[in-house]
């Protein structure tokens, strides 16, 4: 498995914006807190990935409505569905001045109720002191999911089953989808929204 980034300049995966909004207050005092907890720059970002994968519910697995999508509307609410938690991750990541970017794979919703491939959204993180990239899933354990931050191998939330036209998403891209986005910031509700869900990206 390699990976490969979208933009040629590290400096794409650090900018702040609508949806990436590490410049919110909250999301500071979060990131400086996890930061002056860490023993060095690796052990932030796994107290980063791992404060947004416990910490911040996944809307279904909490039972919760409300559709979030930028980084300090999740924090706020305290939970997202697995592309909104991705913004929180790479938001406090980033806040930081680590390179953190979105991956999407192409996953079947559910194999017996919603036998339909949409998209699943992770995030792509730099490890300087490894000098390379990862991969890491905040969408949230439960039974059957075990996501886990390991610098030796991949632990992500599900296995990508090529042989049901599931799709693994390799590459780094420095911005969310925006067709993504439009999804989350159309959907009125979270039941209305698992109606309509990706199925397709804007990045080709």
């Amino acid at each position: 498995m390699k990976l490969s980034l979208y933009a040629s300049e590290t400096e794409d995966y650090l900018t702040c914006d609508e949806i990436v909004d590490f410049d919110n207050p909250k999301i500071c005092r979060l990131s400086q807190s996890l930061f002056e907890q860490s023993n060095g720059e690796l052990d932030f970002i796994k107290r980063a990935y791992e404060f947004v994968r416990d910490e911040i519910s996944h809307s279904a697995d909490a039972d919760k409505d409300d559709v979030t999508c930028s980084a300090s509307e999740v924090l706020e609410a305290g939970h997202g569905i697995c592309f909104a938690k991705s913004h929180l991750l790479a938001a406090i990541l980033r806040s930081r001045g680590v390179p953190a970017g979105f991956c999407y794979q192409k996953l079947i919703l559910d194999d017996d109720t919603a036998p339909v491939l949409i998209y699943h959204g992770l995030n792509g993180v730099y490890l300087k002191d490894l000098d390379t990239w990862v991969r890491l899933d905040a969408r949230g354990n439960k039974p059957g999911v075990n996501a886990q931050f390991s610098t030796e191998f991949e632990q992500l939330a599900f296995p990508v089953r090529t042989e049901k036209g599931e799709i693994d998403g390799l590459v780094i891209y420095p911005n969310p989808d925006k067709n993504v986005l439009t999804h989350l910031k159309e959907g009125k509700s979270r039941k209305e929204l698992w109606k309509n869900l990706p199925m397709e990206l804007d990045y080709k």
